[in-house]
């Protein structure tokens, strides 16, 4: 099957699909959260659909990280679709037994600056309700904190109070300024290295209440240094959608689990990977996860914070979603030439489970951009 692509002098040949049937269960080895995004439709979201693929997720053993930024948290997504959100997939996992944590943010408060206290009373509500459906929270970097506080000791406080009142330990999130321009600096500094101290301090202080830290910088030696430097039984959960292979496999001296946009579109295969880490068999895992990466790389290139279109356009192309809308109209965000190329990336990873579907889908596509 062929399809003629903007840019190409010959037609694209569509590649055959690479079968990962579910595992049994998750994987034993590594603990691995697959950052979800949501489908738009209805008054905000088109809730049976969005559930649906949370299923589909926890079929191959994979954890759901909801209502993070891949589910366009300060992209789109409001405080009350946030809420319906989380209790509505809160109540899913616990219905089947699936693994879900939970993004606790502050972006219930208006734009404008806010204090300390309305913070910590912002966290507050909405570790409220992700714990009224037992899910483990996970407390997002705010971006109120990050204008309002002047220093580390700022962020000592915000978190200094929130930790010790959790039910369950909860996981911290360093998200990246690549991620989101307006966390510039987070945990009381530019300078990265600063940071790091300031965060492994607070980590320190509260272990007991900590699941464990997911770091979304990029920067795989900087991860490294990092986990080296946790206490045990904190977990480094990595977000580096560029990495992640050499992050979760790890060393002599240890290893990330994952908590990752890139294991939306690559669940099949993230899967079949973590069964065959599970199993000692380090080749398998290498060879499954290798196609993968040229397309993370390419979904995740600057400017990083639109990854969540070509997510959303991936799951449409696979057949997960009737359509390719997004909350906010966010499905602009990326140029022609990105999407091609990352139709082309998907294809050769073998992750089209119908490429007819997904031929006949991008030919639509190009036709409406008027690109054929």
């Amino acid at each position: 099957m062929k399809i003629d692509l903007p840019g190409s002098l010959t037609p694209h040949t569509m590649g055959e699909p690479r079968s990962y049937p579910p595992p049994s269960g998750p994987s034993t080895s590594r603990v691995a959260y697959a950052a979800a995004h949501v489908v738009a439709g209805g008054e905000f979201l088109d809730w049976e659909t969005t559930l649906a693929f949370r299923r589909y997720l926890w079929s191959y053993g994979l954890g759901v990280a909801e209502a993070m930024d891949t589910a366009q948290r300060g992209m789109g997504l409001d405080w009350a679709a946030t809420r319906e959100l989380i209790v509505r997939s809160g109540r899913e996992a616990l219905s089947v037994g699936g693994r879900i944590v939970c993004g606790a943010g502050t972006d219930q408060l208006p734009p404008e600056p806010a204090s300390l206290d309305e913070i910590v009373a912002a966290y507050e509500e909405q570790l409220a309700v992700i714990e009224s459906v037992d899910a483990v929270p996970v407390l997002m970097a705010s971006r109120h904190l990050a204008a309002a506080a002047r220093g580390p000791d700022d962020y000592a406080a915000v978190y200094g109070r929130l930790l010790p009142q959790v039910k369950r330990p909860a996981v911290l999130h360093w998200l990246g300024p690549m991620f989101d321009p307006a966390l510039e600096g987070y945990w009381g500094s530019p300078d990265l290295d600063t940071a790091a101290e300031a965060l492994l301090a607070l980590i320190g202080e509260h272990a007991s209440r900590v699941d464990g830290v997911k770091i979304s910088l990029l920067d795989a030696g900087r991860e490294i240094a990092f986990r080296r430097r946790l206490p045990p039984g904190v977990r480094l959960y990595t977000g580096d959608d560029f990495n992640y292979p050499e992050l979760i496999r790890g060393d002599a001296e240890g290893y990330s689990d994952a908590l990752l946009g890139i294991f939306d579109p690559i669940a099949p295969a993230a899967a079949a990977a973590l069964r065959a880490l599970d199993g000692g068999d380090t080749a398998s895992y290498e060879e499954i996860f290798a196609p993968t990466v040229p397309l993370a790389r390419h979904l995740f290139e600057t400017p990083t914070y639109y990854y969540k279109t070509g997510v959303v356009f991936l799951a449409w192309l696979t057949g997960h979603q009737k359509h390719f809308r997004m909350v906010g109209g966010l499905e602009g965000a990326r140029s022609v030439p990105h999407m091609v190329r990352l139709f082309q990336l998907a294809d050769a990873a073998g992750l089209f489970p119908d490429p007819g579907l997904a031929a006949h889908r991008m030919r639509a596509w190009l036709t409406v951009q008027g690109a054929e």
